[in-house]
């Protein structure tokens, strides 16, 4: 059997570095496209150099590319190397802050839109029959899920349990007439044109608008990362600011490894311009104050926090993803890890715990 080449953008972030792993374990040659842009974007603590020397380290099918998507003849130099129908191309890279976005509108739109503009046509040009598998966000929804008829709870806001979204949010929500963020406006063209290339050119591509993604690989910064991030504070006695919505506001989060493995069911059986939402659903959510209790129970530490009442741009109040599309169209695909489960590989990576002892903050588990 032919070896299968995967292209991943991002290669040294939390889903990109998952992608890599994940899928030179199925025997596939791997070209990781990295140039620690979220160094730049976050600072020394966010950077993705650990991440990528692990994979050079570990992965002896791994190839890093330092090439900026921003790049064309770059990519396409890259493309025309490596590139074939057979395998596919897995684009994580971006500039992931509503805050940071705001300070340079104009990389941020040059990075998440430009840049997925040109991978996308690389794609088409080297290798157009391979799929192209996208890490939209559920922000491309703007502030829209916050005008649902939500209740605030003691320490959550929730939908009513007869609402039609009690589920989550489906894909049919409107992305239209609402306050995205610069962020998040750059991501919803992305996303369109994403779906476009798979429309108007037939290609296989997908969008997977996530919720938050998280995981042990997470470098977390004060910007984006939220779990992350979380129990970093929690571990370095570090302060942490909860902004807005009395800490109350609910997001799904998804296991790396999960969204992964939905990467490859649709790898299997690949449809044009798919659009889908994923995230930890119902199986896996909390509101940030409730994160605060987890992480202080897995740590066995308290968490040094202050609340601010302005809350950030075009931040959920509630956002649950609904998955049932996905569940449909690939039945084989199933969530492994719980919240409780993500937290404690979390936790493990920051402090350094031993794993072969099972001993997390004073407690055995």
């Amino acid at each position: 059997m032919k070896t299968k080449h995967l292209i991943v953008s991002g290669a040294g972030g939390l889903i990109g570095s998952e992608s890599c792993k994940y899928f030179a374990r199925l025997g596939w040659n791997i070209h990781g496209i990295d140039n620690n842009m979220r160094a730049y974007f976050f600072g020394a603590e966010a950077s993705t150099g650990d991440n990528l020397q692990k994979l050079k380290n570990n992965l002896p099918r791994f190839r890093h590319w330092a090439v900026d998507i921003r790049d064309r003849a770059a990519l396409r130099e890259m493309f025309q190397q490596v590139a074939a129908d057979g395998g596919a191309v897995i684009h994580t890279a971006a500039q992931p802050s509503h805050d940071w976005a705001a300070r340079e509108p104009f990389t941020d739109f040059d990075v998440n839109a430009g840049g997925t503009l040109n991978l996308l046509e690389c794609s088409r040009q080297f290798c157009p029959e391979s799929p192209f598998i996208f890490t939209s966000t559920n922000k491309v929804y703007g502030d829209l899920p916050n005008m649902l008829p939500l209740i605030e709870k003691a320490t959550r806001w929730e939908i009513a349990a007869d609402h039609r979204y009690q589920n989550g949010i489906p894909e049919s929500f409107s992305i239209d007439q609402s306050k995205h963020s610069v962020f998040g406006a750059s991501k919803v063209a992305a996303d369109v044109m994403v779906q476009e290339y798979g429309r108007y050119f037939n290609m296989p591509t997908v969008c997977f608008r996530a919720g938050c993604l998280t995981g042990p690989a997470h470098s977390g910064a004060e910007l984006h990362g939220f779990l992350s991030y979380l129990v970093k504070c929690t571990v370095s006695g570090k302060p942490y600011t909860i902004f807005g919505y009395q800490g109350k506001q609910v997001r799904d989060n998804i296991h790396s490894s999960d969204l992964v493995a939905a990467f490859e069911e649709y790898s299997k059986m690949p449809r044009s311009a798919a659009v889908y939402n994923i995230g930890g659903g119902r199986r896996s959510n909390c509101s940030v104050l409730e994160a605060i209790a987890l992480s202080e129970s897995v740590s066995g530490r308290k968490l040094n926090y202050a609340y601010s009442d302005q809350a950030r741009a075009g931040d959920h109040i509630w956002w649950i993803s609904d998955t049932s599309k996905f569940e449909k169209d690939y039945p084989r695909w199933r969530q492994s890890y719980t919240l409780e489960k993500t937290l404690e590989e979390i936790y493990d990576a920051a402090a350094g715990a031993d794993n072969e002892t099972g001993c997390r903050g004073g407690k055995f588990l």
